[in-house]
């Protein structure tokens, strides 16, 4: 091992690299299939809108330059065929020129995917997998042993993530001061999975538990990742297998699984490699060009920093363009109650007390109180999430559930596949409302006796009814 490279890593890379690539095949495919409802030509909030009135240098990328569905299914289908790539190991059978601009690659198609998202692409592992991606570049293939400065970036980056998501909690809901969130946050997150019903029912004790070690993990941990091996390998695992712990729980995107793969890079799996391989020496040009990046982040990175000793934290913001550097965190506050937002509509052309509403069905938030939450994680459903956020407030919605509603209507094709049911299959209803409920989980003895996984409750109307808009009528003859 010489300054630069780090030889008994060579494994360590092989295996975040994979787990990247599957994350980004994940992202890609979630993008591809969605895309057209959300922000396509026709869609919900139309990209071509947002080129209009935004300038390229707020958000640089591909579709600056064309815009068109095709073309992003292009994109979108690219990355997927690059990522598969990656996943089979093409990235060791190239120059480590070459491997530098293959994993450039998904990086850049995916970068100008997060710049014309809009609100559907807001989250936090948006950003993280562009930050974690754009490192992923500069770790280059079995050619060189890989350089010990983006080892140590990526340890830093975990640390943000997690010490990040440490503090916001403490900073903010009491209920993380007092070990009593998680009393309420299996059953209010946004989106349950099928274990999470269990896991709510846990007792407050374990309840407990789960929080303390939450903050061990997140608080105090992260800072043995720049220790000696074997502490940091140690160190690093025990945030994986909290982060496994978060993935059987509820569903988080892929956060939680980029999360492990950032842990699985600081692991020293020497020992499992077998009789150590001399590898070359690191050419001049990678060596600058790993300097030069490492010299560009930590000046970057400053801003972050900051911002962790703030009093004024802020989470999941991003301080460049290009998303290299960026804050992470969530639940800084927990839900007590949870509120779903359920969307019906009526063939009535009138609405009059007997109206038979029919109810919409999505595919992960929970709706049908009789059906187990399901299992989506890395997937992202991203109408299903951002429904979650109109519950909590209608101004999370004031962009989009009105063009929602009105594809609802005009029966959108599109549209209705980001649903798992569609009430009307012989056409469009007459009318769209929206109402509030409160759900909460069922106890044991209300499951076995109803058959039922929520229980919920009207609140409030969250948007009046809302008709399909009459057909033209032709002019008269006025002959």
């Amino acid at each position: 091992m010489d300054w630069f490279t780090a030889d008994g890593y060579g494994l360590s890379r092989l295996i975040f690299q994979r787990a990247l690539a599957a994350v980004y095949l994940t992202a890609f495919l979630t993008a591809a299939l969605q895309f057209r409802a959300l922000i396509g030509e026709r869609g919900i909030l139309p990209v071509p809108e947002l080129l209009r009135r935004t300038h390229w240098t707020a958000a640089p990328g591909l579709f600056r330059l064309h815009y068109s569905d095709r073309f992003f299914a292009a994109v979108a289908w690219s990355g997927c065929a690059v990522s598969v790539a990656l996943l089979a190991g093409l990235d060791g059978l190239v120059p480590l020129w070459g491997a530098l601009l293959l994993w450039a690659l998904p990086w850049a198609l995916y970068l100008s995917i997060v710049q014309v998202g809009q609100v559907w692409y807001g989250f936090g592992w948006e950003s993280l997998l562009l930050e974690t991606g754009f490192l992923a570049i500069f770790l280059g293939n079995e050619r060189t042993a890989p350089p010990v400065l983006v080892l140590w970036l990526m340890r830093w980056l975990l640390f943000r993530v997690e010490f990040g998501a440490g503090l916001i909690k403490m900073r903010g809901d009491e209920c993380w001061r007092r070990l009593t969130c998680l009393d309420f946050h299996h059953e209010t997150q946004p989106m349950p999975g099928p274990l999470s019903w269990f896991f709510h029912h846990l007792p407050p004790p374990v309840h407990r538990g789960e929080v303390a070690a939450n903050h061990v993990t997140q608080l105090l941990v992260p800072f043995l990742l720049f220790t000696p091996q074997p502490v940091a390998g140690v160190a690093a695992a025990i945030m994986a297998v909290t982060q496994l712990w978060l993935i059987v729980s509820g569903n988080f995107a892929w956060l939680n699984w980029l999360t492990v793969a950032l842990a699985l890079s600081a692991i020293d799996w020497s020992p499992l490699a077998g009789p150590p391989r001399q590898l070359p020496g690191a050419p001049l040009w990678y060596e600058s060009v790993v300097c030069a990046v490492t010299v560009l982040l930590l000046v970057l990175g400053y801003r972050p920093a900051r911002n962790l000793l703030s009093r004024h934290q802020v989470m999941n913001r991003s301080y460049d363009p290009l998303h290299l550097v960026n804050t992470y965190g969530a639940f800084g506050s927990i839900s007590r109650v949870r509120l779903e937002v359920v969307v019906e509509g009526t063939d009535d052309t009138v609405i009059h007390p007997g109206t038979r509403w029919r109810e919409y069905g999505f595919r992960g938030k929970p709706g049908d109180p009789g059906r187990l939450p399901r299992q989506f994680a890395p997937y992202h459903l991203r109408l299903d999430w951002m429904m979650w956020f109109a519950a909590l407030s209608p101004a999370y919605a004031r962009s989009w559930f009105g063009p929602f509603t009105e594809r609802l209507l005009g029966g959108d094709r599109d549209t209705l596949r980001l649903l798992d049911h569609n009430p009307f299959p012989d056409g469009p209803p007459a009318h769209v409302r929206a109402s509030v409920y409160r759900y909460r989980f069922t106890d044991a003895a209300e499951l076995r006796s109803t058959g039922r996984w929520w229980h919920r409750t009207y609140v409030r109307e969250f948007m009046r009814p809302v008709r399909r808009p009459l057909p033209l009528r032709p002019p008269e003859d006025s002959g």
